[in-house]
């Protein structure tokens, strides 16, 4: 008998007992910024993970994982408040960042003071990651700028454009491009840089920039910039004699937004590529098919050619799996621990690829420049692999 008491209390206290207090994740990204999908891609990766993650038994022993989301807007001070803010929230594990490099920059300072982890997976400025903070505070499972170079110039190359024409937008992200740029044709004297053009995102058409570029004898045009500013460069081009259509090359900013609905037929007209680390397309590997399946049932997307900006998704949930292992492994909700035990990761089978080693004391890229490749926007606003280039196209002898 009085062992079928003591059974009955512990049952009685197992159904009134609290359940376990969540972990959280904090994304601090560009949610409300018109034309953008790459907040909500981000978010949806980190959501099919945490779910995933509480369904194999949560973190810390049976403590779920949860999402605090904020938006910034991408304006920078705004970034900097949502950040701080989170950071004051001791359940909060690490913060994600959304797709805007300025807004990550102008972070940092915040993010080594308050000594929480930044996860990176999109912004793709070098100086995110080469920040010169010790012990650095940020990883990154995305592209950087000079790998997104080391691929778009030799891409033009394949397209027989030796001579390149670039045009960036004038912000920490072009500059930095800008340098990437021109460390590639220092080293690479095959190519050459015959012209840089600057533009604002106030200006209204990108027309004169661009004859200016044709006019000092570009073979193709490298460009950095997002949605709206991409329709402007293929209104310019699209409006021209075919002879005086260049090749365009862009980085991936444009894939963060509603471009390829908004751009329709102007991309049928102009030659048009984006450089890219992921694509669910084709895929049929277990981990692919399991992401698909949970974005078709948790947010209706019918299939890999509805999936918006892919690699968000792709990068966030492999990003947030290692976070929970970092967590796991480092034993207790403790910031300074468990950017320690990101570095120690390893053997982790994921969508992308499997990570020997993620991340290192010396190393907090995730990915490399093997992982890039150059993309087509298909009729259906889908972006493929392009056929000839998914691997980085082979660069020519010096």
């Amino acid at each position: 008998m009085r062992k079928l008491i003591w059974i009955v209390l512990f049952w009685c206290a197992a159904l009134h007992a609290e359940p376990a207090k969540p972990v959280y994740i904090g994304l601090d990204a560009e949610f409300g910024y018109k034309g953008s999908t790459s907040a909500e891609a981000i978010e949806r990766g980190i959501l099919i993970a945490i779910e995933e993650i509480n369904q194999a038994g949560g973190v810390l022993n049976g403590r779920p994982l949860a999402l605090l989301k904020r938006a910034n807007h991408s304006v920078p001070a705004r970034s900097v408040a949502n950040i701080e803010e989170l950071a004051a929230n001791p359940d909060i594990a690490a913060v994600f960042c959304g797709r805007f490099s300025p807004t990550v920059l102008d972070s940092l300072v915040t993010i080594h003071q308050a000594r929480i982890p930044m996860l990176d997976p999109w912004a793709a400025a070098d100086g995110i990651i080469d920040n010169g903070y010790q012990p650095n505070y940020v990883f990154r499972l995305s592209l950087r700028d000079n790998w997104a170079m080391r691929t778009m110039i030799p891409y033009a190359g394949v397209k027989n454009a030796h001579s390149i024409g670039l045009l960036l937008l004038n912000t920490s992200w072009g500059r930095g491009n800008l340098k990437a740029a021109e460390a590639y044709v220092q080293q690479h004297p095959d190519y050459r840089i015959v012209a840089t053009h600057w533009y604002n995102w106030s200006d209204e058409s990108l027309l004169e920039k661009y004859l200016a570029l044709y006019q000092a004898g570009a073979q193709a045009v490298v460009f950095v910039g997002n949605p709206g500013d991409a329709i402007k460069l293929l209104q310019a081009e699209a409006g021209l004699p075919l002879s005086q259509r260049l090749p365009i090359v862009s980085h991936w900013g444009v894939t963060g937004g509603d471009f390829a609905a908004t751009a329709g037929r102007l991309l049928r007209d102009v030659d048009f590529s984006v450089v890219q680390t992921y694509s669910f397309i084709g895929k049929q590997d277990p981990a692919a098919l399991r992401v698909l399946a949970a974005a078709k049932r948790l947010f209706g997307v019918a299939d890999a050619r509805h999936l918006e900006a892919p690699v968000g998704v792709a990068h966030a949930y492999d990003l947030t799996h290692i976070l929970a292992k970092a967590i796991n492994s480092a034993g207790v909700l403790d910031r300074v621990k468990i950017r320690s035990a990101l570095e120690q990761i390893k053997d982790y089978a994921g969508l992308i690829k499997i990570y020997r080693q993620p991340f290192s004391a010396d190393r907090h890229d995730a990915l490399s420049p093997e992982d890039v490749f150059i993309a087509k926007y298909a009729v259906d606003g889908a972006i493929e692999p392009d056929g000839g280039a998914v691997k980085r196209p082979m660069e020519r002898r010096r």
